[in-house]
């Protein structure tokens, strides 16, 4: 069997790949792992679960309902909220597990499982490989001990999670967002409800757009992997900035006053200067992935501050921040993670920070932004090659030598094997457009020569 948990949970189409046995086996699977390490040692064990509005999530909450129920966990629902609002209750409510329901910025039919652990942080790997051995165990007939009478797990609604929530955010700003006017587009998704009412809670005029969830429209030509309408309702309706979050809002990216996009890295700059400034950058160092535009690196550089780079994946810049004690980090999608405030991407807090950076400075977010600038960036994608030898091809190494000596210091190559697929990437910085396509494109030549 192929790992069921990816990086970011177990995902799939819903009733397909991520059935509702499956969703009720991982949930009392998770609930065994979680007692054998003594996590419910001691007291009534207590799982916090949510979802993103698909239609999928409403069968899958109530199998993994029942099966923490079964497994003898009360149970506290929570409904719709984003992913880092369950992660966040997970910790303040003082529960043994959260689990939202959630494909963040797949499509519709798409859905996932996401546990977190006390204190709202993400589940050890070796827990998660644990887990899917028990699942396994129990699909394949071994028996488990059933509670019952008194001993099964209570379930009730926990609707007071929103307000807590909200209350959260609005009380991290370090200053109001009065006077300004903000479009917010929320992709049909998770925060259509929360991200809305924490920005007017804390002084801004909102527009909303992607705000009206069906069950069946989330991420549909709208939120962070959409930007047009975004752009669009900014400039018609003269806002300060905009907003983007994806489907669970764990991910925002902004939009200026003249409808240009502000990308992750530009975010994480522009944060990383408001945080040095209230001595809140430890360290003076931010962590971000290898993925990073080297725009940014050299931002950071001229501000005197360090940059920490990462494999790709939000969970691994997570990491690195909790083993030496960083506090901001991110990733150019707009994964942005501020640790002393939260345990996990939390969009609906980087645009509050964004927007109340705006609001303190008197600047413009396209000033704010232009701290950075972006190079050209140009990405391919070679197919069919064995990508196990990039690191050990001496042809291939020999071609990365002559593209980093063309560049030079204001350039940048990374060739990245695929985690799922029998391909390469090839990505190219460089200080000019045509330079970056003409390096790019002889790389992946040399990619073809030496792997196929």
């Amino acid at each position: 069997m192929g790992r069921l948990f990816g990086t970011d949970g177990v995902r799939g189409v819903a009733n397909a790949d991520l059935t509702a046995e499956m969703a009720l086996g991982l949930s009392v699977a998770a609930a065994h792992v979680l007692a054998e390490a003594g996590t419910f040692e001691g007291h009534r064990a207590t799982a916090v679960v949510g979802r993103d509005p698909r239609a999928s999530g409403e069968f899958l909450e109530a199998a993994v309902v029942a099966g923490l129920a079964s497994a003898g966990v009360d149970v506290l629902r929570v409904g719709v909220l984003p992913t880092p609002a369950v992660a966040h209750l997970t910790g303040a409510l003082g529960a043994d597990l959260g689990v939202m329901l959630s494909a963040s910025h797949n499509a519709m039919p798409d859905n996932g499982i996401k546990f977190f652990a006390r204190g709202g942080h993400k589940l050890a790997d070796e827990l998660e490989d644990r887990i899917e051995t028990v699942y396994e165990e129990h699909r394949r007939g071994e028996p488990w001990e059933r509670p019952t009478g008194a001993g099964v797990g209570r379930v009730r609604s926990y609707d007071e999670g929103f307000d807590r929530y909200v209350e959260h955010l609005v009380g991290v700003l370090p200053n109001r967002l009065d006077g300004l006017r903000i479009v917010l587009d929320e992709a049909h998704g998770a925060a259509a409800g929360v991200s809305p009412e924490a920005f007017r809670r804390a002084g801004a005029e909102v527009v909303t757009i992607g705000a009206e969830p069906d069950g069946l429209n989330i991420n549909d030509g709208c939120g962070s992997t959409h930007l047009d309408p975004l752009k669009a309702a900014v400039v018609e309706h003269g806002a300060d900035l905009g907003i983007a979050h994806d489907g669970d809002a764990d991910r925002c990216l902004a939009v200026d006053h003249t409808g240009a996009e502000v990308d992750g890295d530009q975010i994480l700059a522009v944060l990383a200067l408001a945080l040095r400034e209230q001595g809140g950058l430890r360290s003076d160092t931010v962590v971000a992935t290898v993925m990073s535009n080297l725009g940014f690196k050299l931002a950071l550089e001229r501000e005197g501050l360090r940059l920490v780079q990462t494999a790709v994946g939000d969970r691994y810049v997570l990491e690195e921040m909790k083993e030496h004690g960083y506090a901001l980090g991110g990733e150019q999608s707009g994964h942005v993670i501020i640790l002393d405030h939260a345990t996990t991407g939390d969009g609906t807090l980087t645009g509050l920070l964004l927007a109340a950076r705006v609001a303190r400075t008197g600047r413009s977010l396209q000033e704010l932004a232009s701290v950075m600038e972006r190079l050209p960036q140009v990405l391919i994608n070679v197919p069919d090659v064995d990508k196990s030898r990039v690191t050990t091809s001496a042809d291939l190494a020999a071609a990365v030598a002559d593209a980093e000596r063309e560049l030079g210091a204001t350039g940048r190559v990374l060739l990245r094997p695929s985690g799922t697929e029998p391909l390469v990437r090839v990505m190219v910085e460089a200080a000019d457009i045509d330079q970056a396509r003409s390096v790019a494109g002889r790389l992946a030549d040399a990619v073809k020569s030496a792997l196929g």
